[in-house]
């Protein structure tokens, strides 16, 4: 799995000229999921990420989680995060997990995030999506398995 974590003000998904997912000061999460994946890779995920300590307390220190400020979640699938560029100029992606079981992983990851936050919303898997946001501080966060 690999995650990017972009703490914002705001941020959105539209397909299709629609917006399908919207919140205010949170995470905007980036998720590619990989082929070895599975529901203990998420839930390991999603707690690390639930406890990540990025959001300023009253000293403007990163002391503080999603769950301490009552922070919201939007999640976009982003299989392009398994770019292997290693030979060439066009990208592999025979690491990303196959679109049923990284479908099924997807929706486990929003269901587990539902646990720590409020307010969890998303794109659309597998569509082409449009993401807009006001990244905060800037503040961005990898995580993949060398860092969990």
């Amino acid at each position: 799995m690999k995650v990017v974590i972009q703490r914002v003000k705001y941020a959105s998904v539209t397909v299709d000229d629609e917006i399908v997912g919207s919140i205010d000061k949170g995470y905007l999460i980036l998720l590619g999921i990989g082929h070895e994946d599975d529901e203990n890779t998420v839930d390991k995920y999603v707690k690390k990420i639930s406890n990540l300590r990025i959001f300023e307390d009253e000293n403007n220190k990163m002391n503080k989680s999603i769950i301490d400020i009552c922070g919201d979640i939007l999640v976009v699938s982003q299989f392009t995060l398994y770019a292997d560029c290693t030979r060439g100029n066009r990208p592999s992606f025979v690491n990303a997990g196959k679109p049923e079981m990284a479908n099924e992983l997807y929706e486990y990851f929003k269901k587990k995030c539902s646990e720590y936050v409020n307010k969890v919303e998303s794109g659309v898997f597998g569509a082409d999506m449009k993401v807009e946001l006001l990244n905060d501080g800037p503040v961005t966060i990898i995580l993949d398995e060398d860092s969990i």
